[in-house]
């Protein structure tokens, strides 16, 4: 059978491209971002669920989710030909996948009967006037016994303390059995509807509902609390980052909130982290250590002839034998620790607190400051958008550079030509960010307080969509870049540093004199030259490289320009120039940083 025949309509669905952005779901179509409304979303529930499809995951309300799993069980029942509980059962034994039920009835019907308790014919219970139960032992008219397809016959009242006891230990209540501790026949919900109170029968359709979601493997409920709708994921559509109908953006494949560039395992160690109790001791030994005057000898040793109780004379001595290097030593590491990690958290929290000021800010121009300034600039709302599109992309853009920060934390200290580039590319992220920020703030805030239309406020518009449209681009590209790892940076570290351990290597090969003299080669950037006593080699004064005689021109000097233009290369794809010139945005071009190879 087709392993994607249980994929509802979300598999008719276009794949997105694998470098498609998170936030880009907010920003296309008429409505500029209405799927990050802050406001209260009420669905009514007469919506068609394809109104609420996103690129990669399709938004589930209550009423949805039911929809779907009723045409889930009414498909296997039609197709098996059995009764809906019946096939009910079967769903949730296969995690809700039709494809599976079909795969298993299919290679062996008698297995998967027994598995589940459905019996292929139903036993009815004995023809007689007074049957008796097989839980209290009273003896009742056939007419109010019950029982399952095994025949089994239970009296009503214990048939409700049954089914009321199994339904408050929890979603086991699903695969509930006879009473018979011998028998394994399954008790479905067609049993359910009949015996139980109205009370216990809401549980088990509740617990029916969320099986139907939990077990399934392309849904899962939003994480956001108080938040009741579902998420069904679009496999293969390249991107993890989903947002609910309720405005929180999570990850898919890990729940936690949206972290792009990060990978999921880089968040799972970021969050543990800043939660576990190793922190407070690294905090210990980097900042609290034994008195420096004690040798931390027995106290009983101590006294004048030792120099007294508190300036023991013996720690001197001690130290220098070397017995307290290795503490010091991890003092200092420890130290350093806390240092690196405090200083990533702390920009990583004040992002984040940034965001959802942020968020706050939106929210507040959704509901009253948009329409006041539509009034006062006399510009219908439609028009004003812009305003709410550049504030969906500060919130996203505070997201992303909050995460960079840990992506940093975790960047190995031996790299450090991809660490350089890598700290320009956040800093010139978070001084385009600010400048939006304030855009968005600050110079919008002179046009609510004005006391009418201003002349200037379409250069204001202008300039604020050109900010929003450039700062989205750079973030797009840094998202990419990040997610590949800075892996053009890294390889021409690498090539970079190999050169300089031959150079190194070249330049220890001198005679016994050390003597020096002129070859009359040129390194090819202007500079003079000079060669070793060892006549196959000459030395670049420009950079000290060891050159062989054969060439007429520096290696170094020639990779490192090399590496210049590339590097130049790469900040282009970030900075994009032409763009920023037609918006008049000059100012917004990255500037390459000077030898950002070079001191790796």
């Amino acid at each position: 059978m087709d392993s994607d025949e249980d994929m509802h309509d979300a598999v008719d669905l276009e794949s997105v491209d694998d470098d498609f952005y998170s936030w880009e779901t907010g920003m296309d179509g008429e409505d500029g971002g209405a799927d990050y409304n802050f406001v209260d979303h009420v669905l009514d529930d007469s919506e068609d669920i394809t109104s609420r499809r996103q690129q990669n995951c399709i938004i589930l309300s209550e009423t949805d989710i039911r929809q779907l799993q009723e045409e889930d069980i009414s498909r296997v029942s039609t197709v098996l030909s059995i009764p809906r509980y019946a096939a009910c059962i079967l769903l949730h034994h296969c995690n809700w996948s039709i494809s599976r039920v079909h795969d298993e009835w299919f290679a062996d019907e008698e297995h998967v009967r027994k598995a589940v308790g459905l019996l292929e014919s139903v036993v009815k219970m004995r023809n007689a006037t007074e049957l008796n139960c097989g839980i209290c032992f009273d003896n009742y008219p056939r007419d109010v016994m019950s029982s399952a397809s095994c025949g089994h016959p239970f009296c009503g009242a214990c048939w409700r303390g049954y089914i009321s006891t199994s339904i408050s230990d929890g979603p086991g209540c699903l695969m509930l059995q006879c009473p018979d501790p011998s028998c394994g026949a399954a008790v479905g919900q067609n049993m359910i509807d009949v015996l139980a109170t109205d009370e216990d029968k809401e549980k088990y359709s509740r617990y029916l509902l969320r099986s139907y979601v939990e077990d399934n493997k392309k849904m899962k409920w939003c994480p956001a609390p108080g938040c009741e709708f579902a998420v069904e994921f679009v496999m293969g559509s390249g991107s993890y980052d989903v947002c609910c109908s309720c405005s929180y953006n999570f990850c898919w494949n890990c729940t936690e909130e949206a972290h792009r560039p990060v990978d999921c395992v880089t968040v799972a160690k970021w969050i543990l982290k800043n939660c576990a109790e190793s922190e407070n001791m690294n905090w210990i030994l980097a900042n609290s250590k034994p008195c420096p005057r004690l040798c931390l000898g027995p106290w009983s040793e101590h006294g004048e002839r030792t120099g007294g109780f508190y300036a023991c004379n013996r720690y001197e001595a001690v130290k220098q034998e070397g017995a307290y290097d290795e503490s010091e030593r991890r003092r200092e590491m420890a130290k350093n620790s806390l240092e690196k990690y405090t200083h990533y958290y702390e920009r990583w929290a004040t992002n984040q607190s940034s965001r959802h000021k942020a968020r706050a800010d939106l929210q507040s121009m959704q509901t009253e400051k948009l329409q006041k300034l539509s009034d006062m600039q006399s510009q219908p709302e439609s028009q004003l958008k812009f305003i709410i599109e550049a504030w969906l992309q500060i919130v996203e853009c505070r997201r992303v550079l909050k995460w960079t920060y840990a992506y940093g934390y975790y960047l190995p200290e031996q790299e450090h030509a991809k660490r350089q580039f890598f700290e320009y590319l956040q800093g010139e992220a978070e001084s385009g960010l600010e400048r939006l920020h304030q855009c968005a703030e600050k110079e919008l805030q002179v046009y609510l307080d004005a006391e009418g239309p201003m002349s200037d406020f379409n250069d204001f518009r202008t300039k604020l969509a050109g900010l929003t449209s450039v700062t989205r681009n750079y973030f797009e590209n840094l998202v990419r870049a990040l997610e590949t790892g800075l892996k053009d940076v890294g390889s021409s570290s690498n090539q970079t540093t190999g050169s300089r351990s031959s150079s190194s290597k070249m330049l220890g090969n001198k005679n016994k004199g050390g003597k020096i003299k002129a070859a009359g080669t040129s390194c090819g950037l202007g500079a003079p030259s000079r060669s070793l006593d060892d006549s196959n080699l000459w030395s670049c004064d420009r950079c000290t490289y060891a050159n062989p005689r054969s060439t007429r021109s520096c290696q170094m000097c020639e990779y490192r320009s090399a590496q210049h233009y590339q590097v130049q290369a790469i900040v282009a794809e970030f900075a994009r120039p032409s763009r920023n010139s037609e918006l008049g945005y000059k100012d917004l071009t990255i500037r390459v940083p000077p030898r950002v190879h070079q001191d790796s």
